[in-house]
C-alpha cells in the first residue's frame, strides 16, 4: 500500500524567496537589536574572561582514586578494560605488597584519543578506583603522545577533589 502526501502548493513569490530571505532578514535584525539594547540576556560568554560552569554530572577526564597511605587502589581486576567499548585502557598487574591486595597495576594508562567518555569504566570498578569527576576538560595538544595519559598523570588528575576517599576499598 502506498501513501501519497499531497503537498502543498507555493506561490509565484514564495519560489523567487523574496519573502522568505526578508522573513529571515527580520528575525536576525530583531535578535540584533534585542542583543544590543539589552546585552545581559545574551546567551553567549566572552570565553577568555568568563567561563560556563560545569555540570556537576560532567564526565571529564579519568583519575585514579589513593587510599590513605598514598597507594593507588587499583586491584588490577581488568574490569575497567574489559568494559571499555574503546579499548583505550591498558593495565599491566604487578605482585601486590599488601596482604589485602594480591595485585596492582603497576602500568595504567588510558588513550583519550580513542576514549568515548562513556563511563563504562567508573561502573564497572569494584573498587571505586576509577572516577570521572574532575571537572577538567580534554586539553588539545599537537602530538599524538600526549593524550596518551599514564598512572602517574591519573594519580595526580584530581582538580579540586580529594584524593582519597572516606571508605577504602582494598
Amino acid at each position: 500500500m502506498t501513501i501519497t502526501i499531497k503537498r502543498k502548493k507555493i506561490s509565484f513569490l514564495e519560489k523567487l524567496y523574496v519573502v522568505e530571505i526578508i522573513k529571515g532578514m527580520l528575525i536576525t535584525g530583531r535578535h540584533l537589536i534585542s542583543n544590543i539594547i539589552r546585552p545581559s540576556r545574551m546567551m553567549t560568554v566572552n570565553y577568555p574572561e568568563e567561563t560556563k560552569p560545569i555540570d556537576e554530572g560532567y564526565r571529564s577526564e579519568h583519575r585514579l582514586m589513593q587510599r590513605k597511605d598514598g597507594s593507588i587502589r587499583c586491584t588490577a581486576c581488568m574490569l575497567c578494560a574489559t568494559a571499555c567499548p574503546a579499548d583505550c585502557i591498558h593495565i599491566e598487574a604487578a605482585e601486590g605488597p599488601h596482604a589485602k591486595a594480591e595485585k596492582y597495576a603497576k602500568v595504567y594508562t588510558i588513550d583519550h584519543l580513542r576514549c568515548v567518555y562513556c563511563g563504562y569504566c567508573v561502573d564497572a570498578c569494584p573498587c571505586d578506583a576509577v572516577r570521572m569527576d574532575t571537572q577538567v576538560p580534554v586539553d588539545a595538544f599537537t602530538k599524538r603522545e600526549d593524550f596518551v595519559r599514564d598512572i602517574n598523570y591519573l594519580k595526580d588528575n584530581h582538580g579540586d577533589k580529594d584524593p582519597v576517599s572516606v571508605a577504602d576499598y582494598p
